[in-house]
């Protein structure tokens, strides 16, 4: 009987993968609402899948990092600006993605009524937010499970 108690108390609990899934796809602050892997999250930003194999802490690095190459200041005609990453283009429109809105908001826009400036304020939301190291742990643990199938743990010594 003990060691059905004991089962069950470990199922009750979740894995350090699970809590990381939950946090990749917060609504509001996760990773999936600009980055797929896998075929889950929104493909506004670049696909995760080949950072689950790099080091932990080379997955920290580049979620903590401010640096935002992908990322400009979409400054309207009509007046206003955003941070935003141009999607599909054509002869006839441009799709935006606004990233001042969780999850991002898609724009299609006339090519003439915008221009695109550096990125000066927006950042990475992991860096924005400065999450803890635990929960950069359990996310990098799921990025890695996702990537390749390996549920070896993250200690979050590794992601400082």
């Amino acid at each position: 009987m003990f060691w059905i108690a004991l089962l069950l108390a470990q199922a009750a609990v979740p894995s350090q993968t699970e809590r990381g899934e939950a946090l990749f796809f917060d609504a509001q602050k996760g990773c999936g609402t600009c980055h797929a892997l896998k075929g889950k999250g929104t493909a506004v930003g670049p696909d995760l899948s080949v950072m689950g194999r790099l080091a932990p802490a080379a997955i920290a690095m580049a979620a903590r990092s401010t640096v935002t190459q992908y990322v400009g200041v979409a400054r309207m005609k009509s007046g206003g600006s955003f941070p935003a990453i141009t999607g599909k283009k054509d002869a006839a429109s441009v799709v935006l993605f606004d990233l001042s809105k969780m999850p991002p908001e898609k724009k299609e826009v006339a090519p003439g009524d915008f221009t695109m400036g550096a990125n000066d304020k927006w950042k990475h939301p992991p860096a924005e937010a400065k999450i803890s190291n635990e929960q950069l742990a359990d996310i990098v643990a799921y990025v890695k499970f996702a990537a390749t199938g390996s549920k070896k743990s993250v200690n979050p010594d590794d992601v400082r």
